[in-house]
């Protein structure tokens, strides 16, 4: 029996962005965008062309580089969000709008402040109006897990009719349950009289942890787009996950009637791409790409692997992308090979001068490693790129003293305004030390909100990625910083986020606008 086919549509630069402190910039959705295209996936939202400059020029970007993947903008059910996404998506070769009006009572009294009657027409009049800009629109019901039924019926209709061909159902709160998710897809499905002309889609909030059940529930009732993100990524508890959506329908195609076009052995790369780039590192017992995810410490299970691999497995490792980013460069390697590499991963710099800076980070970094591997060359992408973007700091050199019995010292010399200024302080550790010493100088009056330690790849000389979270006036930042030694690794994740916090900027936040 043939399967039918599920769309992917992947949000990771749009919702995923709005987890506090993952802010992109555009080289870097771009990465993921390329990453995402490698993948196979569907349809990427690529952002909310009209939230910044910063954003349109991010999704106008992955517009005119991405070409195997439809390429998607959020909107308001407003004329200029409308207008503006247009502008975003024109040079895609598969363009999409992806517009959207809340329906629960409680955010149309609260939120929008207008009775029913007026956002049905408002729904019609935006879904339209994007209809005049591209032929591929998708209608979203803001809110539905709360939403009465009748009248997301009725609204449903409205859009199809309007020219809608995709229609997203999304838990926007994560309040639904499996069960009860499942049915209102199907309920919705079979009263609206024009539901063969549109693909039906979910996109399901994990605050209860149940966005995968809910989302797996919606497909076995006839949703046929699922929107998700890699690693989860999301605001509050994240979204769904792509990589727990994809393998569940693939691993258990006894059950399931559908299958995607992902190619699954780009998932675990994707995955670590985007845990660099954002600093949300993922924790070891996560599905399908946390280190423990095909790990075995019982004897019993161990023994059974040993014996028959599917005793305790039900997927194999090689199949997501595990054990097959072997050893890809090492001191001897040319400029050449570097350069070859980075683009079988998706990383081109935009000027020889970063790709130069890059070089040297990497012959530097193999002359402390042995083996450099594709997690390797992706923080070095990130962190020449980080350095080449204006800032305020920069870190030119630092020495750490930490010795048992003694009060450890750090020493630290910054460029601040492109004059240096050299200072020294105390702490209960070397970075509490370094951090302490870099306040003394900038008096940035942020919070220090997490402070996380990763090995890039394995191995005691393996390079240590940190993450470090700001939080200044109630605006949210996280640095990354990579380096063998832990320390400057600390002192560079600092430096960047007060760059980043210091920059400002402003951004239109999609769910919580008012229309």
């Amino acid at each position: 029996m043939s399967k039918e086919h599920l769309v992917i549509f992947d949000t990771t630069l749009r919702d995923g962005e709005q987890s506090p402190g993952a802010t992109m910039s555009r080289a870097e959705k771009l990465r993921i965008a390329k990453a995402l295209e490698k993948l196979r996936v569907d349809v990427i939202e690529a952002g909310f062309a009209v939230a910044s400059q910063g954003d349109f020029e991010a999704v106008k970007g992955i517009a005119e580089n991405v070409r195997e993947s439809t390429i998607c903008s959020l909107a308001r059910a407003v004329d200029g969000d409308i207008d503006r996404a247009a502008e975003a998506i024109r040079p895609a070769e598969r363009p999409r709008i992806h517009t959207f009006i809340a329906t629960s009572p409680i955010h149309m009294k609260h939120k929008l402040m207008m009775e029913p009657d007026q956002v049905v027409e408002q729904a019609v009049r935006a879904v339209k109006r994007a209809r005049n800009h591209v032929d591929d629109v998708e209608f979203s019901c803001e809110d539905a897990g709360r939403s009465d039924l009748d009248f997301l019926c009725r609204i449903i209709e409205a859009a199809i009719a309007a020219g809608a061909g995709t229609i997203n159902i999304p838990d926007t709160v994560g309040y639904a349950i499996p069960e009860q998710f499942g049915d209102t897809i199907a309920r919705i499905m079979n009263r609206v009289p024009n539901a063969d002309k549109a693909v039906f889609s979910v996109h399901c909030h994990n605050d209860l942890g149940l966005a995968v059940a809910n989302s797996l529930a919606a497909v076995e009732n006839g949703a046929r787009q699922v929107e998700c993100t890699i690693n989860g990524l999301g605001e509050r508890a994240g979204n769904a996950s792509l990589e727990e959506i994809v393998m569940a329908v693939r691993t258990r195609q006894d059950h399931f009637r559908v299958d995607t076009r992902i190619d699954t052995r780009h998932i675990v790369p994707a995955s670590r791409l985007v845990s660099t780039i954002t600093g949300f590192p993922v924790q070891p017992n996560k599905a399908i790409v946390g280190a423990n995810a095909f790990a075995h410490e019982s004897g019993i299970h161990q023994d059974g692997v040993l014996k028959h691999r599917e005793t305790y497995e039900i997927m194999q490792a090689q199949d997501v992308g595990w054990h097959t980013n072997s050893l890809v460069l090492g001191k001897h390697s040319g400029r050449n090979a570097f350069r070859s590499r980075l683009l079988e991963l998706g990383i081109q710099f935009d000027t020889e001068t970063e790709l130069n800076e890059a070089f040297t980070r990497f012959k530097a970094l193999a002359d402390l490693k042995h083996e450099i591997f594709d997690e390797d060359l992706q923080a070095i992408a990130s962190d020449t790129r980080q350095k080449e973007e204006d800032g305020r700091f920069g870190l030119v050199c630092m020495q750490v003293c930490s010795e048992t019995g003694v009060v450890p010292k750090a020493n630290v010399t910054l460029l601040m305004d492109d004059r240096e200024y050299t200072v020294e302080a105390e702490g209960s550790g070397p970075v509490d030390a370094t951090f302490k010493a870099i306040e003394s100088l900038v008096d940035s009056g942020c919070n220090l909100q997490l402070y996380s330690v990763n090995a890039i790849t394995s191995g005691t000389d393996a390079q240590g990625e940190v993450t470090v979270r700001l939080e200044r006036g109630g605006r949210i930042v996280n640095g990354v910083g990579s380096d063998t030694d832990i320390i400057i690794a600390s002192a560079k994740a600092y430096i960047e986020a007060l760059n980043l916090i210091s920059r400002g900027g402003v951004r239109q936040h999609p769910q919580g606008a008012d229309v």
